[in-house]
């Protein structure tokens, strides 16, 4: 009897030993396609993965001066060409005029980068958003 239950619990080790390559098989599979996946979301969303935050301030001549910070949130694709929109804002919210400002930078998985640039902002501009609005993935042509 005790034979038999040396056998049983060796044949039953050899089981599980083989069950955790398999399992380890299927959960490598499983990442890689995962993987894939999240590739191809932040492909075709780009505009989800890139943040950006800046502030104004006037300089001697009287043009408003935006400085920029753009993040990537993504974990796979780096991102090019973003495309900024910079609006601005009277005190009463109004939308006075909007630019669009491309930053020609690479930006790596959870990288960033700044931009700076100089308008004449209409007159009664007391606050200016930044919002991407499109990017392109470095493989896109």
């Amino acid at each position: 009897m005790k034979k038999f239950f040396h056998l049983l619990l060796v044949v039953f080790l050899i089981l599980s030993a083989c069950n955790d390559q398999q399992k380890a098989s299927v959960l490598k599979d499983k990442y890689e396609s995962s993987k894939l996946t999240l590739e191809q979301i932040e492909k075709k969303s780009t505009v989800q993965f890139l943040q950006v935050s800046g502030s104004k301030k006037k300089n001697l001549i009287g043009q408003t001066v935006v400085r920029g910070t753009i993040v990537s949130n993504a974990k796979v694709i780096s991102y090019k060409d973003i495309d900024v929109k910079i609006s601005f804002y009277s005190k009463t919210g109004a939308l006075l005029e909007e630019d669009h400002e491309v930053v020609y930078e690479i930006i790596k998985p959870g990288g960033s980068t700044s931009f700076k640039s100089k308008y004449f902002a209409p007159k009664g501009t007391t606050s200016v958003l930044f919002k991407v609005v499109g990017a392109l993935s470095v493989e896109d042509k």
